[in-house]
């Protein structure tokens, strides 16, 4: 079932306003990729980081172009596990997540 363009904005907003949500879109994120579910996974890293309008730090913090960036994240995306880990870190640093010891 395709997301309405409503609830898409909804989540976007929501993204913008709250951090907690922001933190909980990028752990659910992994929870999926770890459950097997790649699909959602990326697209709730999408979420994330066209939420906080992020495509260009990420891009220059891991050496990427933006368009290939979005293309990993992207439906037929297909993002290599060292480029997919670089976009979980960078979403993590950025959302000030601390790291498991």
């Amino acid at each position: 079932m395709a997301l309405t363009r409503e609830f898409r904005e909804t989540v976007m907003e929501m993204a913008k306003a709250d951090p907690e949500y922001r933190r909980a879109l990028i752990d659910e994120a992994i929870e999926n990729f770890i459950e097997g579910d790649f699909e959602t996974g990326k697209h709730l890293l999408r979420d994330y980081l066209n939420a906080t309008e992020s495509f260009p730090e990420l891009a220059e913090s891991v050496h990427k172009d933006v368009k290939s960036l979005r293309r990993m994240v992207g439906s037929k995306g297909n993002p290599r596990a060292e480029n997919l880990f670089e976009i979980i870190k960078f979403c993590r640093e950025r959302e000030g997540m601390s790291q498991a010891a």
